[in-house]
């Protein structure tokens, strides 16, 4: 990619945002691409970390996996994205597995390019702790959801993440690829596969979603209202 590319990217992308132009062309030039696989693992849990990943182009999913082979996903990760800030920031290991849903380009930055770019952008340490505190937010909202609230809230929720604030016109729903198969949704919101489609079934006799093939049809006011967030 080009370096101008990769710069606009990561003008949107966790640490890097709040840069000026020339310091994320800086920044640029220190990434390197690499390409994985469908099912090809970025990383494991317990490796060393040496470099950050910016996910170009594809899907990864991010999971922890017991002895027994008891899986859970902990989010998936698409383009301009971040993976493997924890272990590149503290020098410790991978704190999950990371393996390619889809064909995957990701640039790398290495943890000593990082520390030189720290230095020569001083304003890039104050975006990695805002980075870190909207991360351990969203992390303390996935654990309230699953503690506390029912499937269909936590569905709900999850789709208006994906919807980013787009608003229907009045008698209109918005459209929401469906990038997540039934089993990758109940892996991410820690349900079964039957009750996410149960839930599924609930939203759109509220009428809250219409459902194709490949695509969900949202209101994003009746999604908010299942969801507990909206007026009324």
């Amino acid at each position: 990619m080009e370096p101008s590319a990769i710069a606009a990217m990561l003008g949107e992308a966790g640490f890097f945002t709040g840069l000026p132009p020339q310091a994320l062309l800086d920044c640029a030039g220190e990434f390197r691409e690499q390409r994985f696989d469908a099912g090809q693992m970025l990383f494991a849990r317990g490796e060393a970390g040496d470099r950050l990943l910016l996910v170009a182009e594809g899907r990864v999913r991010l999971s922890v996996t017991t002895e027994e082979g008891r899986e859970l996903s902990m989010r998936h990760a698409a383009r301009g994205e971040l993976l493997g800030e924890i272990a590149v920031l503290d020098g410790g290991t991978r704190s999950a597995d990371a393996v390619a849903i889809t064909p995957v380009l990701a640039l790398s930055l290495r943890r000593a390019a990082l520390d030189q770019l720290m230095v020569r952008h001083p304003a890039l340490s104050a975006g990695i702790v805002a980075f870190l505190c909207r991360r351990l937010r969203q992390t303390t909202d996935q654990l309230e959801g699953i503690a506390l609230y029912s499937i269909e809230v936590r569905l709900a929720r999850f789709l208006l993440v994906g919807l980013a604030g787009r608003r229907a016109a009045p008698g209109k729903r918005v459209p929401l690829d469906m990038a997540f198969s039934q089993g990758e949704l109940a892996q991410l919101l820690g349900a079964s596969r039957p009750k996410v489609n149960a839930a599924l079934g609930s939203l759109e006799q509220a009428g809250a979603i219409r459902r194709t093939a490949d695509r969900l049809f949202c209101d994003p006011d009746l999604l908010a209202k299942c969801a507990g967030t909206g007026d009324g």
